[in-house]
């Protein structure tokens, strides 16, 4: 199925803001929740690791939760690109990957679909 456009509200886009600035230098990650198509929350799991290389993201540890809808992380440049990693993780979890790049700004974000192909977003 081709993705056209996701949808995400925008406090929710200006948490995933804050919290790529807040954690500079280091890698954040989290997961995207959706209610009726819309991203509504990011699910951090417990023991999550931020570091300057990447997160470790204890995976066993989330929730059995049907909203859980893809994936958000930042890359401490503006390079917003899946690496090989990255797309082998989009091709897990959900259908919706949102990469953050610095400076954190609804500029430097781009989503993708699993394979790793761009797809469009709005803030609703």
């Amino acid at each position: 199925m081709l993705l056209m456009e996701v949808h995400i509200e925008s406090e929710t886009l200006q948490f995933v803001l804050h919290v790529c600035r807040s954690t500079y230098p280091n890698e954040f990650a989290g997961f995207l929740r959706e209610e009726k198509g819309v991203i509504t929350e990011i699910l951090l799991a417990p023991g999550t690791l931020f570091g300057r290389g990447g997160s470790v993201v204890n995976t066993w540890m989330l929730p059995i939760d049907s909203s859980i809808c893809g994936t958000v992380h930042s890359h401490p440049s503006p390079n917003v690109a899946p690496s090989d990693i990255d797309l082998r993780f989009f091709s897990v979890y959900g259908k919706y990957h949102a990469i953050v790049g610095f400076p954190y700004t609804e500029k430097s974000i781009q989503f993708y679909d699993r394979q790793g192909n761009r797809v469009d977003y709005k803030v609703v």
